[in-house]
């Protein structure tokens, strides 16, 4: 393959994965905190932050026109200028709440519709720009560079998440404390970001290649784009003509169910007072119990989990990896009934949650690659992630007026009995899988 490449793929390749999951973590994760530190009740705000998985629900439906259109590194850089120009509003835009009202948690919603807007374009921009990231991977680089980037790839898109969920966390924590005011140290928060993606876009700007291969595959031609249609469509028609299709959905919808509700009520519950039912955490020890040790333990769980289906295969592994996905979630029974307030405990806790879902999460990502096998393997998968965000979604809108009904307590119990399903659908899948998968 030749390319007009002058610089070491190291220039670019760390820095691209870490921007491709600022924008991810800020609009599914951060913006659950800030939300929840403004004091928006638990209904709301988990309602309207799982509208922002929809861009992702819906990116196979738009990812070939990023191929049509324009270079993978255009799509690259305009979605960054645009991601940069939002942080920025979002910065501006943020609304300053009563300090009586947050501590009440009876903010509503509406003072934050402006910011949910710009969530939500950060979300279309951050979508696309994984779609173009990806190709543009694949079109920069030699295939042996490919798999010898592969591991630094995911690295730092990891470090991304650390730094999402973790350090924001910190800072945000820390200007609370030393301001005093949560609106401000969140505003600062947010344009600390801001400055540091504006910083990797224009890195990218400068370091980013520009491979000969990279071209639009469409230059005016009504007859190709016509036919790139027709095998779009022809792509949805042969999955939905899969056969098992039925179960491989159900599967897909609910074997994270326990963790689709859960993951919304985490950070809300670690903040929240005791006599409101919550751990009474600073933001700050959020940042670092979860949004650090926790991670850390969730990517162990990952590593873990891809290990031992390699060597025993997807059906063997299945129920172990099912038990992991499910059983603890008693963690968060454990600490809603005793509310410990050693950190040592708490992050136990956490870390074997964790590291269960990233074990457990291995068998669904497995089962996705194993369903999607055939003619259009990678479209086919891509389908599977939209109905992945959709299992995250649906439940996430709920998750917050049912533990407003329950109660922490009572919530995580709902949990636990939502593992059922998990079990159930493990059971039937797991029936028709052929014992050889996943196996070296």
């Amino acid at each position: 393959m030749k390319t007009n490449l002058t610089k070491s793929p190291w220039f670019w390749i760390p820095t691209l994965y870490f921007a491709e999951g600022i924008p991810y973590f800020l609009v599914n994760n951060i913006s659950v905190m800030l939300f929840t530190r403004m004091g928006v009740p638990n209904g709301e705000m988990a309602f309207f932050t799982s509208w922002l998985y929809f861009p992702w629900l819906i990116k196979p439906f738009w990812s070939p026109f990023v191929d049509m259109f324009k270079t993978k590194r255009w799509w690259i850089l305009s979605m960054q200028i645009l991601m940069t120009a939002v942080f920025i509003l979002l910065t501006l835009s943020m609304p300053h709440p009563d300090a009586s009202m947050i501590a009440a948690s009876e903010t509503p919603i509406s003072l934050f519709y402006i910011m949910l807007v710009l969530f939500f374009i950060t979300a279309f921009a951050s979508a696309t720009h994984d779609i173009a990231a990806d190709g543009f991977y694949m079109l920069a680089l030699t295939t042996h560079q490919q798999a010898a980037f592969v591991g630094a790839r995911s690295v730092f898109y990891r470090l991304s998440s650390i730094f999402g969920q973790g350090i924001l966390l910190v800072i945000a924590g820390l200007l609370e404390t030393k301001t005093g005011n949560i609106p401000l140290a969140w505003q600062l928060t947010l344009l600390v970001t801001s400055v540091i993606f504006a910083l990797v876009s224009v890195w990218h700007m400068f370091f980013l290649p520009k491979p000969d291969t990279d071209k639009p595959s469409i230059n005016n031609d009504a007859e190709a784009a016509n036919n790139v249609f027709k095998e779009f469509a022809r792509t949805f028609v042969t999955y939905f003509q899969k056969p098992g299709l039925l179960l491989a959905l159900i599967f897909m919808l609910v074997y994270r169910l326990p963790e689709a509700f859960l993951i919304k009520m985490i950070n809300p519950f670690l903040v929240a007072s005791q006599e409101n039912g919550g751990l009474g955490l600073a933001t700050e020890t959020v940042g670092i119990v979860y949004g650090t040790i926790g991670v850390a333990f969730l990517m162990i769980g990952g590593i873990g989990g891809g290990i031992y289906a390699s060597r025993v295969g997807l059906k063997k592994s299945m129920w172990l990896m099912a038990a992991c996905m499910t059983l603890p979630c008693f963690s968060f029974v454990y600490l809603s009934m005793f509310l410990p307030t050693n950190l040592i405990a708490i992050s136990a806790a956490l870390a074997i949650e964790q590291f269960g879902y990233g074990f457990g999460f291995t068998a669904y990502m497995l089962y996705m690659m194993y369903f999607s096998e055939g003619e259009f393997t990678t479209s086919h998968y891509a389908i599977c992630t939209a109905f992945m965000a959709m299992s995250m979604m649906i439940p996430g809108m709920f998750a917050g007026y049912l533990q407003e009904a329950l109660g922490y307590q009572n919530f995580f119990w709902m949990v636990i009995a939502c593992c059922i399903a998990t079990v159930i659908v493990t059971f039937f899948v797991r029936r028709n899988l052929n014992p050889e998968y996943g196996k070296k």
